[in-house]
């Protein structure tokens, strides 16, 4: 069956989690979303068996990521960065090349600075950027709904994260449609 270029296809998309820790997350307008949010997206990502990588904004200052983003991911170590871009991390970037990944899946905060500056530079790397608006976040609904409407109009798709899932699964009946599925009762 030919596909629309833009739905996501499990085999070509990482998911990036973007700096949701604690201390910067406690101040964002819907935090508690972004958190089960990227759970939801973290979980489903796992039984997909899709990259997921974790970036923290300077730790230092700013604190470790959220505790169910941690515990869910397991042992993944987040790549510490100083850039608002996660783009100006070589090894983040190396680690997207080298999973095979062109579609990009991102959930994070804050949503008009280091989610929107990385999706700029993704697409300038030639990724496909899909962010969920219901997994993105910033201290005011103004920052993000702009930051929403800029990235759209450079090209990057905007959805939600169970417009994701669903493009993720392409099908039901199957063992990881059920499983995903769990997630979003």
């Amino acid at each position: 069956m030919k596909r629309h270029p833009q739905i996501l296809d499990k085999d070509h998309t990482a998911l990036l989690v973007i700096d949701i820790q604690k201390k910067i997350n406690a101040v964002m307008q819907t935090g508690d979303l972004v958190v089960a949010s990227a759970v939801k997206l973290i979980r489903a990502s796992q039984i997909l068996d899709l990259p997921i990588l974790l970036t923290e904004q300077y730790p230092k200052g700013l604190g470790p990521t959220e505790d169910a983003i941690l515990r869910t991911l397991g042992g993944t170590q987040p790549i510490q960065k100083m850039t608002f871009s996660c783009c100006g991390s070589s090894d983040l970037l190396g680690q997207l090349r080298d999973s095979g990944a062109k579609q990009i899946v991102l959930t994070g905060i804050e949503c008009h600075v280091c989610v929107q500056q990385t999706a700029l530079d993704l697409l300038a790397h030639d990724f496909q950027v899909h962010i969920p608006v219901d997994a993105v976040s910033s201290r005011k609904v103004l920052d993000c709904e702009v930051a929403i409407e800029r990235m759209a109009r450079a090209g990057v798709i905007i959805t939600t994260v169970e417009g994701v899932l669903f493009e993720l699964l392409r099908q039901a009946g199957t063992a990881s449609f059920k499983e995903v599925t769990r997630l979003i009762k």
